[in-house]
């Protein structure tokens, strides 16, 4: 009795965790972008290193007849130092893959060529980190299915979660060390500024005593 009671609440916990498993691996979902006949369209996202990236993307139409005719465009994808990662010209539809060595905002952008009418609708998949991972190769690999393959995809979310919280811990320190820098020369330049204004004061007061002096009116 104790053992069926066991097992049944393990279970629970079980099914509890493989639940909240939907909550915590990002969904990667596509996005429509309208690209304007002139002009660019960029998207951004701030990644930290070391995350996989990968994305599709594909010029879309309602219009039966357009899509034998369908807009090509060009993209193009940058680091946060300006690196060029992903560069593709007069497309109908393409993909990109890298592994992040910077961390900051990651550019996406995405034009019409000149000699097109009108806009067009780009769908663009953007998958990083946990929700990039291929992971049916994964269970093929390791001979896993089932939940002992939710378990996996959820440790490897609490991970990216974890590697997440250690990022913004960073930041927050780098932000507080400038902060703190930022006080300390704001505080410097204050009492700069009240050290000139009294010389200036004294300096005044001394021109004008001097002058009145001169005149003979004290």
């Amino acid at each position: 009795m104790g053992k069926d009671i066991n097992l049944r609440s393990g279970t629970t916990i079980t099914l509890l965790l493989l639940s909240f498993t939907t909550f915590l691996l990002p969904k990667a979902e596509a996005i429509w972008l309208t690209i304007p006949n002139s002009g660019t369209k960029c998207l951004s996202e701030e990644i930290q290193t070391h995350v996989v990236v990968l994305a599709d993307y594909y010029v879309i139409t309602d219009d039966a007849y357009e899509a034998h005719q369908l807009h090509t465009i060009s993209a193009k994808v940058t680091s946060p130092y300006g690196n060029n990662l992903h560069h593709n010209e007069n497309v109908t539809r393409g993909q990109f893959a890298f592994t992040t060595t910077e961390s900051g905002n990651y550019v996406a952008c995405f034009w019409l060529e000149s000699k097109h009418q009108g806009s067009a609708t780009v769908s663009l998949e953007w998958k990083t980190g946990i929700s990039a991972k291929d992971w049916e190769t994964v269970a093929k690999r390791e001979k896993i299915e089932g939940v002992e393959l939710e378990l996996r995809k959820l440790e490897g979310a609490v991970e990216a979660i974890h590697n997440n919280l250690l990022y913004l811990k960073n930041r927050e320190a780098e932000m507080r060390e400038v902060s703190e820098a930022t006080n300390g020369r704001v505080a410097w330049f204050s009492i700069m500024s009240l050290g000139v204004c009294i010389s200036v004061s004294g300096l005044q007061l001394w021109y004008l005593k001097h002058f009145f002096r001169k005149k003979k009116l004290i």
